[in-house]
């Protein structure tokens, strides 16, 4: 009896670990780090001073590229650009225009850059991939490794 009572923990912490986590059946998981790259004292990538404003880093970063949203304050948001609820193809490379981004796929599948979400009409389970955005001073560092 007195085993059961100390599998049972064993059990519990075993069921909460990462490796249950769902895959989504559509896309790989590409691991990737922008390191220094985006500088937002560069002109380039100045509008990200601002709230409101995006900028999508093409390949090798996700699988078709990162948007990457920010939000006001010290909210930023990154996101793969690539439709959850697709398999890969042309039209599941997502567009964005102001805080939606949205596939050009015969469903229009379309989501919101403030929490990945899909939006009403949106087919499928799946939410945007968020990637980790970690900001120190004016160097905003996407990552998923």
């Amino acid at each position: 009896m007195k085993s059961i009572l100390y599998l049972i923990p064993f059990i519990l912490l075993a069921s909460c670990s990462s490796d249950n986590v769902t895959q989504n059946p559509y896309l790989p998981n590409y691991e990737f780090n922008t390191g220094s790259l985006i500088n937002t004292n560069l002109p380039q990538y100045s509008q990200l001073k601002f709230a409101g404003n995006s900028l999508i880093l093409n390949s090798p970063y996700g699988i078709n590229g990162v948007v990457l949203y920010y939000a006001g304050g010290e909210n930023y948001n990154a996101f793969e650009i690539t439709d959850p609820n697709h398999q890969l193809s042309t039209c599941s490379k997502l567009t964005v225009e102001g805080i939606i981004a949205s596939c050009s796929c015969d469903d229009g599948n379309s989501y919101d850059l403030l929490n990945g979400i899909g939006r009403e009409g949106t087919t499928g389970t799946y939410p945007l991939i968020r990637y980790r955005v970690e900001v120190s001073g004016s160097i905003i560092r996407i990552f998923n490794n």
